[in-house]
C-alpha cells in the first residue's frame, strides 16, 4: 500500500458568495484574523506530514502564490527596522513547505480541478483539502483520515452530522457503521448530492476533506457534467463506488464553514477570542456591546 504524500488544494473558484470583496482578490486570501483562509488548511497538511502540495489556481489568483513565496523586499525592510518578531512570522510562511501551482483555465467544478492535477498525483493515493472548511482538531483532520485509509485500504471522505434542514446544502451519505471505529467510520453504500429533507438517507454530510485512490480519475473521466455545467466530485465518487470501497469518517474536531458569510464571521469571532494577542481585549469589547 502506497503512503500518502501529496495534497491538492482546489482554489480556482470565483468566490461569488463574497462579492464584491472578491472581485479583485481571491476568496482564499480573505483574512481570518491574521492569516488568509487558505493558510489554515496548508498548515493542517504540513502538520499531517504531507510534503508535496499543489494548489489549483485560476485567473486572478496570483496573490496566493505571492503569499507563500519569499518576499525579499518586505523581509529586508523588517530586518532593517529590527522587527524580528514580524520577520520570523513572514519567513515562517515561505519556509513552511514547497508548493507547486497548476492553473485550471475554466472553473468547471471540483471534479474537473482534480483532473487538472492528475499528472502531479503520479498514480498514488492523495489528500484533498478545501480551504473553505477550516477544522480545529487536536490531531489534524487529514491526519486522522490518513490513519483510517491505512486501516481500511480505501478512499475516505470526511463526514459530520448536520441538522435535518441543512441536508440540502451538502452531499449526504448512506452508510453502515464499521465495527471497532467508535461509531466514527461508515461503509458507504451510496451518496446523494443536496437531497430534499424527505429524500436524505441520513444526516451525515460530506465536507471538504478527502483521501482518494487514483481510481477517482477513471471515474471522473466517465462522469458527465452536472448542475451548472460542472463536473461534480460527488458524482465521480458515486461512480468510484461501483468498483472500490469508500469509507466515511466522522472526524474529531470542529469545522468552520469559512466559505459562507455567516460562517466566516463566526469563525473570525472564535479565532479572535483564542488569539493570545487579541483574545482578552476582544472578549472585553464583545461584553460591552448592547446585544
Amino acid at each position: 500500500m502506497k503512503k500518502i504524500q501529496r495534497a491538492v488544494f482546489p482554489a480556482a473558484g470565483l468566490g461569488t458568495r463574497f462579492l464584491p470583496a472578491t472581485k479583485a482578490q481571491p476568496k482564499e486570501m480573505l483574512p481570518l484574523v491574521d492569516k488568509p483562509i487558505i493558510q489554515y488548511s496548508v498548515e493542517e497538511a504540513v502538520a499531517s506530514g504531507l510534503k508535496d502540495l499543489i494548489i489549483i489556481t485560476g485567473r486572478g489568483k496570483n496573490a496566493i502564490e505571492d503569499h507563500f513565496d519569499v518576499s525579499y523586499e518586505l523581509e529586508k525592510i523588517l530586518e532593517e527596522r529590527g522587527n524580528s518578531d514580524l520577520l520570523s512570522r513572514v519567513r515562517a510562511v515561505s519556509d513552511m513547505v514547497h508548493i507547486g501551482y497548476i492553473r485550471q483555465k475554466e472553473a468547471l467544478g471540483l471534479g474537473h480541478a482534480l483532473q487538472v492535477a492528475r499528472g502531479f498525483i503520479n498514480d498514488e493515493p492523495f489528500a484533498v483539502l478545501l480551504g473553505d472548511d477550516i477544522i480545529e482538531a487536536e490531531t489534524p483532520c487529514i491526519k486522522q483520515m490518513m490513519e483510517i485509509y491505512e486501516k481500511h485500504h480505501a478512499s475516505v471522505v470526511a463526514i459530520m452530522e448536520v441538522a435535518p434542514e441543512e441536508v440540502m446544502r451538502y452531499g449526504i451519505i448512506d452508510g453502515v457503521k464499521l465495527a471497532g471505529s467508535e461509531g466514527r467510520a461508515f461503509e458507504i453504500r451510496d451518496m446523494v448530492e443536496k437531497p430534499k429533507i424527505q429524500d436524505a438517507p441520513s444526516n451525515l454530510a460530506i465536507i471538504g476533506r478527502y483521501i482518494l485512490s487514483p481510481g477517482i480519475f477513471k471515474a471522473l473521466e466517465k462522469t458527465k457534467r452536472g448542475s451548472g455545467g460542472e463536473i461534480q466530485l460527488t458524482d465521480g465518487l458515486r461512480r468510484l463506488l461501483k468498483s472500490e470501497r469508500i469509507v466515511g469518517y466522522k472526524f474529531k474536531g470542529k469545522r468552520h464553514d469559512a466559505g459562507d458569510k455567516l460562517g466566516f464571521l463566526q469563525a473570525t469571532v472564535e479565532f479572535a477570542l483564542k488569539n493570545p494577542e487579541l483574545g482578552k481585549a476582544f472578549r472585553t469589547y464583545l461584553k460591552s456591546l448592547n446585544l
